[in-house]
């Protein structure tokens, strides 16, 4: 008979698991139906994503002045509303006959992939879900879902910290210099869209090194031995990525990927695969 298993919180969280997450039968699928199913889950997704678009289309005025609310006041987290910033006499200008129209599409769009993103994660997922082993699928769910949580919180940062400071700011800038700013929509647009985009992806470092981790790729001693190296890289990427090539935009873009960095290397240390590089540094010292 063999000994009772000593009741632990590692065991416990692995037979929740296995509740949770019970095995799947290997069966085999011919190629033309995976790629049927495959279809089948792309066209739901394009479905929803035009669905949502459409829906946005209608109240693109809405959303354009959403787009334009970081120029014109800033985010109080103390009131929990927004405060004038003082340049509200500015107004915005197009350059071409459809600039403005196309603009409306433009937003309508980044916002029907930015809702339909976890649906059509949630498809895919179930496009891959058979064909997974059940230890990745304890790992996949919970870290697709983290990374999109992580990509919403980097939108939500950008639109309520970091546009509002970079647009008053260099906005501000030119003013007191004694220019007379005349702002082209589609250009401020991109420049937002842009952004909001940047800071999504950058919110996803230490995921993705959480994830190279614990494939065992990297661990956290390797992580702070090139970390010099690492916020090098980083500030030129700030300056390659940054829709204007100035040190300030730079800066505020690469001040966020040294913090997450730092994160990542805490993400690496918990749930890397600890025991597989003990090994080869073990290994790697008797060699020697």
């Amino acid at each position: 008979m063999a000994p009772e298993e000593k009741l632990t919180f590692s065991t416990l969280f692995k037979r929740v698991q296995g509740k949770v997450f019970p095995s799947i039968d290997d069966k085999r699928m011919p190629l033309l139906l995976h790629l049927t199913e495959l279809r089948t889950r792309l066209i739901r997704a394009a479905v929803i994503m035009s669905i949502i678009f459409f829906g946005a289309f209608y109240f693109a005025p809405t959303l354009m002045i959403w787009i334009q609310a970081p120029l014109y006041s800033y985010f109080s987290p103390s009131k929990m509303a927004w405060v004038p910033s003082g340049l509200s006499d500015i107004t915005f200008i197009f350059l071409a006959p459809a600039e403005a129209f196309w603009n409306s599409i433009k937003v309508s769009a980044v916002v029907a992939i930015f809702i339909a993103m976890p649906y059509a994660l949630y498809e895919i997922w179930k496009f891959a879900e058979p064909g997974l082993r059940v230890h990745e699928r304890r790992f996949a769910l919970p870290f697709i879902t983290l990374c999109s949580m992580m990509f919403y919180l980097g939108i939500s940062f950008c639109y309520l910290v970091v546009l509002p400071f970079a647009l008053n700011f260099l906005v501000g800038y030119g003013i007191d210099a004694g220019f007379t700013p005349q702002l082209s929509i589609g250009i401020f647009v991109g420049f937002n869209l842009w952004l909001l985009l940047v800071f999504g992806i950058i919110f996803e470092l230490p995921m993705l090194m959480t994830l190279l981790a614990k494939m065992g790729f990297v661990d956290a001693p390797w992580l702070r031995k090139y970390r010099k190296w690492a916020y090098l890289c980083f500030f030129v990427m700030g300056a390659i990525l940054t829709p204007t090539p100035d040190p300030f935009n730079q800066t505020l873009m690469a001040v966020p990927l040294v913090v997450f960095y730092e994160v990542g290397i805490i993400g690496a240390k918990f749930f890397g695969k600890t025991e597989d590089v003990d090994t080869a540094h073990a290994v790697q010292s008797a060699s020697h």
